[in-house]
């Protein structure tokens, strides 16, 4: 699409889409359940810009360039009470501009939820691009999906319904090992490092693996012995820092990304 003009972003719109935990581990791709495991916003601001921060609105305000369906989709999905489980719209640029940087045309994506992250990269795809979007739970994809059809890019997204390593298999199996460009891990958090495998090994030279979380609303400053998630982030951070296949860059962006560029 074209190039939308700069938008002024009210409050009580940011509110709900510029989330800074967006992670809720319902095992999320994996198949599995933790219902006593729910990540909100982190209530610290010491190491976070704060979303009601007047800075963070400025930077909304003056970064923020979203397609109409794509605001609709945030108001849509800020609605929902999983809401916070959306990327949040800054982040998602950041995604897309990525994707349109290395000029890729084939796309994973770990952890759909309602999709906007997913049709933000959709619009700049080319039109033979594609997005592998792998999800468990097609209840909240299909929040997203008229809005795809709306945007003219539903012919860019395989939306598929399964664990994602079954999905990712799958692609291994059928020999597009090395044929993607960019992945995106954004799902259940002990299966981080077995995304991290795979998509590494899907990824072309030159491709780029953004893994969200990393910082977990701080949580990985001390990581409990008993917090699963924290560990396996904390873990995949340390074997990143040392890990030759890739440069990395940790950004503090929304709850920490960082994106692992293949060597």
């Amino acid at each position: 699409g074209s190039e939308m003009p700069l938008l002024s972003v009210p409050k009580e719109v940011a509110v709900g889409t510029a989330m800074l935990g967006i992670a809720f581990a319902t095992g999320v791709l994996a198949g599995k359940r933790y219902p006593s495991l729910v990540f909100g916003t982190p209530k610290s601001s010491k190491s976070f810009i704060g979303k009601n921060s007047p800075l963070w609105q400025y930077i909304l305000d003056h970064s923020l360039r979203e397609h109409p369906i794509l605001k609709k989709l945030r108001l849509l999905t800020a609605e929902h009470p999983w809401g916070r489980m959306m990327v949040s719209c800054d982040q998602a640029q950041l995604m897309a501009n990525l994707v349109k940087l290395i000029k890729a045309k084939k796309v994973i994506e770990i952890g759909v939820f309602t999709g906007y992250n997913t049709l933000n990269m959709a619009l700049v795809l080319p039109d033979n691009g594609r997005v592998i979007a792998c999800d468990i739970n097609e209840d909240y994809a299909k929040i997203g999906k008229p809005l795809w059809k709306e945007a003219g890019v539903e012919h860019k997204i395989d939306l598929r319904i399964k664990p994602a390593i079954q999905t990712l298999d799958e692609l291994l199996a059928s020999g597009e090992a090395e044929t993607f460009d960019f992945a995106f891990i954004d799902a259940d958090k002990e299966s981080y490092n077995e995304y991290y495998e795979k998509c590494l090994r899907l990824i072309k030279k030159g491709g780029i693996i953004a893994i969200d979380n990393v910082l977990f609303s701080g949580k990985v400053l001390k990581p409990r012995k008993d917090d699963l998630a924290v560990q396996s982030i904390h873990c995949l951070n340390e074997k990143l820092l040392r890990d030759s296949r890739v440069s990395i860059s940790m950004l503090p962006m929304a709850d920490g990304v960082t994106l692992a560029f293949k060597l």
